[in-house]
């Protein structure tokens, strides 16, 4: 893979996109970034990239972001657990998808790096780490976003299997760490917890990996990944309370001792959705995340690692790298507002 290749990532303007877009970079390749007029590009600033205006929902702007490209990394997402209105979900995860995959095939790119998530994958029953054997159905996925995340997996699969895209999926878990400007679902309880506002918890789990180390696999993807194979870019299996413990260790604040039963959580996540509706702000509790927190979402990247050499750091990095970030932007003091209006 030469240098003077030319790399197409959708999404560069978000969390996990640019640190992929920085990861190329680095690694030599000429990076295009299809970038919505509206986004936020501080993350963009100083990095010798081409920028080109347009949204994944707009196949003309796709096909023309597309042009001449030998390798596209699909990045882009809307990573939302509430939305006034479910169709912008879906209209982005799988529309938009479709339209990145259709335009890479017509302009005849090598391979295609999707970028999907463990959303798609089935939990094994005993709570064990789960791998990328068992893909869930659309009608099996909680709430819009896993849904949309696995309706546009399917549809990468399909197109594999009768179109010959050549697309490699990867999987990432929940990435923590710099950069995480909107910031994602996570990366608000991250704010909240090292603020202290964060006074009880459910008991559930979650794997943790480092944003950096999710854009390293992407390139580990394109250069070793087989067409068609998916692989879970995952790090540690962390219980939420001692994730709340870790961020509360890191600030210097005491850890919240408060098991809340989920019971008594539903309510107040369907309280906070009936105020996210008349505010058009993306609560920060969602009945869907709730009901997806019945069970510890737990995975192994044991087939990345045998496949594609990936590698994770300790999740503790990424803690400590997210909150650094989030106190050098100004999250921890009041001086960005968290809850911004429910537009990706």
């Amino acid at each position: 893979m030469h240098s003077d290749t030319q790399t197409l990532v959708t999404g560069a303007t978000g969390f996990v996109g640019s640190a992929v877009a920085k990861a190329l970079l680095d690694a030599g390749f000429p990076v295009r970034a299809l970038v919505r007029p509206g986004s936020p590009r501080a993350h963009l600033a100083g990095l010798a990239l081409e920028r080109v205006e347009g949204d994944i929902r707009d196949p003309a702007s796709v096909a023309r972001a597309a042009r001449g490209v030998r390798y596209v990394f699909h990045v882009a997402a809307d990573y939302r657990l509430w939305a006034r209105d479910k169709h912008e979900i879906f209209a982005a995860n799988v529309e938009g998808t479709r339209n990145v995959m259709q335009e890479a095939l017509r302009a005849g790119v090598e391979r295609v790096v999707h970028t999907s998530s463990v959303a798609t994958l089935a939990l094994r029953p005993d709570g064990t780490p789960a791998d990328e054997a068992v893909p869930l159905s659309e009608r099996e996925g909680i709430g819009a976003y896993k849904r949309s995340k696995i309706a546009a997996e399917r549809l990468v699969e399909a197109m594999v299997a009768n179109d010959g895209l050549p697309a490699v999926i990867v999987n990432p878990s929940t990435p923590v760490g710099p950069r995480d400007v909107k910031p994602t679902p996570t990366g608000r309880i991250i704010v909240e917890a090292a603020c202290g506002r964060i006074p009880g918890f459910v008991d559930t789990g979650l794997n943790l990996v480092h944003v950096d180390d999710v854009a390293a696999g992407h390139l580990a993807a394109l250069r070793r990944g087989a067409i068609g194979e998916r692989y879970i870019l995952g790090g540690a299996n962390v219980p939420f309370a001692a994730m709340l413990a870790d961020i509360a260790h890191l600030v210097g604040r005491a850890p919240p001792r408060l098991r809340i039963p989920r019971a008594a959580a539903l309510p107040a996540a369907y309280a906070a959705e009936a105020v996210a509706w008349l505010t058009g702000r993306e609560p920060f509790a969602t009945v869907d995340g709730i009901r997806m927190s019945e069970h510890r979402m737990y995975f192994t990247a044991a087939k990345a690692e045998r496949d594609l050499g990936f590698r994770a750091r300790p999740y503790l990095r990424g803690l400590e790298d997210a909150i650094r970030w989030f106190r050098d932007a100004g999250y921890l003091d009041g001086k960005r507002r968290l809850s911004l209006v429910d537009k990706k």
